[in-house]
């Protein structure tokens, strides 16, 4: 398994407007073709403004093929915009758990 980890900072007095989005419209889209929604967070201490989302795939092929099967689909394409107007910047990070951790 690995864990992507997808980091917003979200423009200054929109992140009302964005979570709405992502709660009536965007997590619809998302949820079937991207599988495994860990968690949905904002920020409350440390850089504000901050909205981060952890997806789990099988592997980098499986992620690949989910995040191409999403791009491709209609209803994404069409809800894109609205969603990005309110994202400042993005940063993504792969995360690959240790043998240890609970999440495997």
């Amino acid at each position: 398994m690995i864990v992507e980890e997808r980091i917003y900072r979200i423009r200054t007095g929109r992140m009302g407007t964005y979570l709405k989005l992502v709660r009536e419209e965007g997590l619809a889209i998302q949820q079937p073709i991207l599988g495994r929604l860990i968690g949905y967070f904002t920020t409350e201490i440390g850089a504000l403004s901050q909205v981060t989302h952890l997806w789990a795939y099988e592997d980098l092929e499986d992620r690949r093929s989910r995040r191409q099967q999403l791009a491709d689909d209609p209803r994404w394409q069409a809800f894109l915009p609205k969603l990005s107007e309110n994202i400042e910047q993005a940063e993504n990070k792969i995360l690959l758990p240790t043998d240890f951790s609970p999440l495997r």
